[in-house]
């Protein structure tokens, strides 16, 4: 039995910012069966209808697409990355610029991760076995991977540097602990990334920027919840769920998103970090996660692999060396519409440079298009019924 039919509100437009602020999230219709939503969230630069797939530009570019094909393929909001941006080249530069918005030329909404994930998978050098980084309760000590030299990063100092970026939504910089950890380990980095959430809202500035906060607690069912409770309290503007897809199983995934999802404020958005597969999202939409990022699309366009309908193929499979036939029939991306799996295939076999464009440019599209539709099943009532295979 499918759901019951949802309200559906009138088209997403955002309200006067004198009236909501420049930030605002509202829900427009809710699944009867699970906890999966329809909204939009209220940005400066426009809203973000949710759910919603972000692609990723780590450093400042969705690697291969131009902003106007980017666009095309539905995206709202896209990501860059504080850690990279700030290595190269440098926040200063980029606000001298203009800020990110108008450096990279995207007129839409940008969130700029703290760099966190980044500083903590550094690991340990591959050379010498030194440490990369040095964790203290003041911040991190890390050595750049390209010029070797020691950089500190403090929640303050990853606030400054988002705010000289000028995203709409910047991310609190947090302890990302790996996985698998002992509960101790991911207790104190939890907590700890608590405090320094603390810190980050005493030094954020710009009003006309987003801080979200980061649910830590690694796969201990009772530290993500007392995660998720203590950060509601403090009223932020969105929510985030951090430290999974960093190498646990997928059960589990989906056990600390059903867990933590629902605990967070539902008048504000709720965004899960680095998660991007098909299953995975219907499953984080269905305990009520609004919008996602990951680098698949892009990764693997880079390998030569396609995400077709659920499916994933490789283009310079022999099977496709005289299919003339477009990737998808259904997709309206330019690849689709303009070319054939034989062309892709030749490309790919060249390795001419147009075939990563390409590729990618169906993959972004593909994966926006499915939470495009999920939205849609949620507005008609029809979630469960047409998505409940994959629960």
């Amino acid at each position: 039995m499918g759901d019951s039919p949802a309200e559906t509100l009138p088209e997403c437009v955002a309200p006067p910012l004198a009236d909501r602020g420049p930030f605002h999230f509202e829900c427009q219709a809710q699944c009867s069966v699970t906890q999966a939503r329809a909204g939009c969230f209220h940005t400066p630069h426009g809203p973000v209808e949710t759910p919603r797939f972000m692609p990723v530009g780590t450093q400042a570019t969705v690697k291969s697409l131009t902003p106007a094909q980017i666009q095309a393929t539905g995206a709202q909001m896209i990501l860059a990355n504080t850690y990279h941006l700030h290595l190269q080249p440098g926040e200063d530069l980029i606000a001298r610029a203009g800020g990110l918005h108008q450096f990279m030329a995207w007129e839409g909404p940008i969130l700029t991760d703290s760099g966190g994930f980044q500083v903590f998978s550094l690991g340990r050098g591959q050379a010498d076995n030194r440490p990369l980084q040095q964790i203290t309760e003041t911040g991190v000590i890390f050595r750049s991977p390209r010029d070797g030299r020691f950089i500190e990063l403090t929640p303050e100092r990853a606030i400054a540097i988002q705010n000289q970026l000028g995203a709409d939504v910047i991310m609190a910089f947090d302890q990302c602990p790996p996985y698998p950890a002992s509960r101790e380990a991911i207790l104190e980095a939890t907590e700890r990334s608590y405090r320094w959430l603390e810190r980050a809202i005493a030094a954020h500035q710009r009003p006309d920027q987003a801080l979200f906060g980061i649910v830590q607690g690694g796969t201990y069912p009772d530290l993500r919840q007392e995660a998720a409770i203590a950060l509601g309290k403090l009223d932020l503007p969105g929510y985030a769920i951090g430290g999974v897809s960093v190498g646990e199983p997928a059960s589990l995934i989906r056990e600390i998103v059903q867990i933590t999802a629902p605990l967070l404020p539902a008048d504000k958005p709720r965004y899960l970090m680095g998660v991007g597969t098909y299953r995975e999202m219907v499953q984080a939409i269905a305990a009520g996660v609004d919008l996602f990022d990951c680098v698949i699309p892009t990764r693997l366009a880079r390998h030569g692999s396609v995400l077709v309908q659920g499916e994933r193929w490789n283009i310079k499979n022999a099977q496709f060396r005289e299919d003339f036939a477009p990737l998808d029939e259904t997709c309206p991306c330019y690849t689709c519409q303009t070319f054939s799996r034989a062309y892709l295939n030749h490309l790919w076999r060249m390795r001419e440079l147009l075939v990563y464009t390409l590729l990618t440019l169906h993959n972004v599209t593909e994966l926006v298009r499915f939470t495009q539709r999920i939205r849609q099943a949620i507005l008609q009532g029809e979630f469960s019924q047409q998505f409940g295979p994959w629960l």
